[in-house]
């Protein structure tokens, strides 16, 4: 006979703990670096927005598995998606499809 898993949830690690301390608690000074942090953050929604328009693009995106959904999931801006986590990261994270099919048009 096996023993039970445990599902107790370990202590965060202290890098975790440190980085959540530094999100909640830090106080941003600048106002130039808040304006600034302000229209990275526009800027890539823009940019993110206008490659929908680009079916090379849009190809990327969506569903593993055509037809099928997440209920509640993670909605992607811009789409009718909900994704799994795991696929809503790719589609909407910092390497996600739409930043980088805009890199590429601009570099190219």
């Amino acid at each position: 006979m096996s023993a039970p898993i445990s599902n107790v949830r370990p202590d965060p690690d202290k890098v975790l703990v440190d980085i959540v301390d530094y999100v909640l608690n830090y106080d941003v000074a600048s106002a130039l670096a808040l304006e600034t942090a302000r229209n990275c953050l526009i800027d890539t929604l823009g940019c993110g927005l206008e490659a929908l328009s680009y079916p090379a693009c849009t190809k990327l995106m969506g569903l593993i598995v055509p037809g099928t959904g997440v209920p509640n999931g993670a909605k992607v801006p811009g789409t009718q998606f909900q994704l799994d986590p795991v696929q809503a990261a790719f589609n909407i994270g910092r390497d996600d499809p739409l930043a980088r099919f805009q890199r590429y048009v601009a570099c190219g």
